[in-house]
C-alpha cells in the first residue's frame, strides 16, 4: 500500500480525498495555487506545496509543476480527483512515466474514451447503443447532408469536450451553419480541439448514469445507476440513485452495456458510462465515458455501503476489488444536490465574495462534502460549487423529505446561492413524480426573469431603501460614515 499521495486538485474532492487516505493511513500532499493559501484542502493536508502561476486557475492544469511536486515530497501515488487533468492521458503517463502510481485507469483507456467521435465508435463495434449521428464532419455541406438524414432536432457536440461547453442544440436547418460556427469557436477556446459531431437530439431525455468499477485483474462489474436529469446549462445540479424511471429489466439490459462499454477499453478504477434515456420508447443511447471519479459519486457510496475513494486507492494498489456482480444490491434512495454560489434568477451567474456564514446542516442520513469554511472567499477563478449535500433514506419520498429539511437548514451569508431553488426543485410535483427532463429547469421553471426589470422600477426601489434607513439615522452623521446607508451593507445582495 501506498506510504504518501499527492492530490493533484483542490477543494471538496481534495479533502474527501485527504480524509479517505487519513482513514487508511496514508500521509496525504496537497497542492495549492496564490487564490488557494488558506484553503482547507491545503490546512488539512500532512503536506503542502505551492504550485503557484499568474493565474491560479492554471496552477493546478500544470503537468509538470504537479509531477515536481509529487517528486519532492516522496508521493508514491497521484490522485487526480476530477476536472482539472483527471481525464488527461499525458498527465496520466508521465506520472507513469515517472515510476509513481496514477489512481485512476491507465493513460490508454483515457485516450480511447476521451475523444467523443472514437468513443463512440468503438461502442458501436462492443454492440452498446448509440445515439445515431455522424463523426468526421468537416464542410457545412457535410453537416447539412448529416443532419437532414438524421432529422431535426440535432445536437451539435465538440469530439474533445464535455461539461456542455462546445454544445449547440440545433431545431431548424436555416440556423446550423451560425450553430456550427459557434460550437466550433467554444471548442477551440475550451480543448483546443475544433473537431464537432452531431446527434440526434432527444428534447424529453432523461439522462441515466452507471457506474462501473474494475480492477488490474479483469474483473469488472457496474454499481448500479444514477438519475442525473436536473440540470441547468448541460450540467448537472441534482442526482439520484436508483432512479425513479428504470425497472428491474431496463436496469439490468443498461448495466450489462455499461460494463460492455468499459471492458472494450480494457478499463480499471472507477469510471462512469453515462446513457440518454428516451422515456417514450424505452431506448437508452451510449453518451459519453467519464475516466475518472464523478462528482456524484457520494449517492452511490450511500446505496453500496462501498467507499469509492479507498477503493481506488487500493485498487490502484494492485488489490482484486472482491465483489461479484450478484453480490452487490444497492440499500435505500440516495439525493445529492449542488450547492453552488450563483444567482438563479440571474441566468445562474455565479456570485463571489466571503462568506461570512457557512453552518452546514447535520443529523442522521446527512452528509456534507465541502471545501468552504466561514471566512474563506469564493473567488472567479474556479467553479463555484460550494458544497455537495446528500441525504439518504429507506424509500425516495423520505429521501426527498429529508433533502428538503437539511437544505432549509443550510445556512449561507455573503454570496447569492441557489439553495432556494433547489428546495423549489425537491417540491415540485413533476420531481416528486419522477417527471423530469434534461430540458426540465429550462421549460417549468417560468419565474426565472427574461428581462431585466425597468429604470423607473429600479429607481422606485432605491428610493424606498433610502427613504426607510432616513427613519433610523440620527441627525448629524455624515454620509460616508453612515451605518445605515444601503452601499455600506455587507452581504449577497447586489444592488
Amino acid at each position: 500500500m501506498f506510504k504518501k499521495i499527492l492530490i493533484a486538485n483542490r477543494g471538496e474532492i481534495a479533502v474527501r480525498i485527504l480524509r479517505a487516505c487519513r482513514e487508511m493511513g496514508i500521509r496525504t500532499v496537497a497542492v495549492y495555487s496564490d487564490a488557494d493559501k488558506e484553503a482547507a484542502h491545503a490546512q488539512l493536508a500532512d503536506e503542502a506545496v505551492y504550485i503557484g502561476a499568474a493565474s491560479p486557475k492554471e496552477s493546478y492544469l500544470k503537468a509538470d509543476a504537479l509531477l515536481q511536486a509529487a517528486l519532492s515530497s516522496g508521493a508514491d501515488a497521484v490522485h487526480p480527483g476530477y476536472g482539472f487533468l483527471s481525464e488527461n492521458a499525458s498527465f496520466a503517463g508521465m506520472v507513469e512515466s515517472a515510476q509513481l502510481t496514477f489512481i485512476g485507469p491507465s493513460a490508454a483507456s483515457i485516450r480511447a474514451m476521451g475523444d467523443k467521435a472514437e468513443s463512440k465508435i468503438r461502442m458501436k463495434e462492443a454492440g452498446v447503443p448509440t445515439v445515431p449521428g455522424a463523426e468526421g464532419l468537416e464542410s457545412i455541406y457535410a453537416f447539412e447532408k448529416a443532419a437532414d438524414e438524421i432529422g431535426y432536432p440535432i445536437l451539435v457536440k465538440a469530439s474533445a469536450g464535455g461539461g456542455g461547453k462546445g454544445m449547440r442544440i440545433v431545431w431548424d436547418a436555416n440556423d446550423l451553419p451560425e450553430e456550427v460556427d459557434a460550437a466550433r469557436r467554444e471548442a477551440l477556446h475550451a480543448f483546443g480541439d475544433e473537431r464537432l459531431l452531431i446527434e440526434k437530439y432527444i428534447p424529453d431525455a432523461h439522462h441515466i448514469e452507471f457506474q462501473v468499477f474494475g480492477d488490474k485483474h479483469g474483473h469488472l462489474v457496474h454499481l448500479f445507476e444514477r438519475e442525473c436529469s436536473v440540470q441547468r446549462r448541460h450540467q448537472k445540479i441534482i442526482e439520484e440513485t436508483p432512479s425513479p424511471l428504470l425497472t428491474p429489466e431496463l436496469r439490468k439490459q443498461m448495466g450489462d452495456a455499461a460494463v460492455r462499454a468499459a471492458k472494450a477499453v480494457g478499463y480499471y478504477n472507477a469510471g462512469t458510462i453515462e446513457f440518454i434515456f428516451d422515456p417514450s420508447s424505452s431506448m437508452f443511447y451510449f453518451l459519453e465515458m467519464n475516466t475518472r471519479l464523478q462528482v456524484e459519486h457520494p449517492v452511490t457510496e450511500l446505496t453500496t455501503g462501498l467507499d469509492l475513494v479507498q477503493w481506488q486507492i487500493r485498487v490502484a494498489a494492485g488489490e482484486p476489488f472482491p465483489y461479484a456482480q450478484e453480490q452487490l444490491s444497492p440499500r435505500g434512495h440516495a439525493i445529492e444536490c449542488r450547492v453552488y454560489a450563483e444567482d438563479p434568477a440571474n441566468g445562474f451567474l455565479p456570485s463571489t465574495g466571503k462568506l461570512l456564514q457557512f453552518v452546514e446542516p447535520r443529523g442522521p442520513g446527512i452528509r456534507v462534502d465541502s471545501g468552504f469554511r466561514a471566512g474563506d472567499t469564493v473567488t472567479h477563478f474556479y467553479d463555484p460549487m460550494l458544497a455537495k449535500l446528500i441525504v439518504h433514506a429507506e424509500n425516495r419520498e423520505t429521501a426527498i423529505k429529508k433533502m428538503g429539511a437539511a437544505l432549509r437548514e443550510f445556512v449561507v451569508h455573503g454570496v447569492v446561492t441557489n439553495i432556494d431553488f433547489l428546495q423549489d426543485v425537491m417540491s415540485h410535483p413533476d420531481f416528486s413524480n419522477g417527471k423530469v427532463s434534461t430540458r426540465w429547469v429550462e421549460t417549468h421553471f417560468n419565474w426565472l426573469p427574461t428581462s431585466e426589470p425597468s429604470f423607473d422600477a429600479l429607481v422606485a426601489v432605491s428610493l424606498a431603501s433610502l427613504s426607510m434607513n432616513a427613519v433610523n439615522r440620527k441627525p448629524g452623521i455624515v454620509h460616508e460614515h453612515d451605518p445605515y446607508s444601503p452601499w455600506k451593507t455587507v452581504n449577497g445582495f447586489r444592488i
